[in-house]
């Protein structure tokens, strides 16, 4: 009798560039090595994103216009004496981190996406609120910046 836990059953995905090894089908990753800069994570992801993941750089760099530029965990990061708020893509959306505060401060403005704590998830066929990210990204200026 064989001993085979779920996960050993289960086959892996093999990414056909880098040849590493995921439990998910086309499971997101850097082949190469990860991006230094923003404007590197964005030509990184899938070329049908990367004007809307600009726009929501554009968007947030002209709300927050004194703050530095970085990467944290791998993703886009506004930071001044701590990190403000984060944005990445997905594979169906792209999420906007503005820390658990800001879900709760604004939900009532937040009612048509996708939320959890502290993270906004903006589809790929919803129009992006960039009214609405400019807002949250002066929040969280003024609630976190040190």
């Amino acid at each position: 009798m064989i001993n085979q836990t779920v996960e050993e059953a289960m086959p892996m995905w093999t990414c056909p560039k880098c040849k590493r090894e995921f439990k998910n089908t086309n499971q997101d990753h850097y082949c190469s090595e990860a991006p230094k800069t923003i404007a590197e994570y964005i030509a990184m992801q899938d070329e049908a994103l990367q004007p809307r993941l600009q726009t929501i750089y554009e968007t947030l760099k002209a709300a927050l216009p004194d703050v530095q530029e970085k990467l944290s965990w791998q993703m886009p990061t506004f930071w001044k004496g701590r990190n403000l708020i984060h944005f990445a893509a997905f594979k169906n959306h792209i999420s906007i981190f503005p820390g658990g505060e800001a879900t709760t401060v604004f939900a009532d403005k937040l009612t048509n996406y996708k939320t959890s704590k502290g993270v906004i998830q903006l589809q790929h066929k919803q129009e992006l609120p960039l009214a609405l990210l400019t807002e949250l990204a002066q929040w969280c200026h003024e609630k976190y910046a040190k």
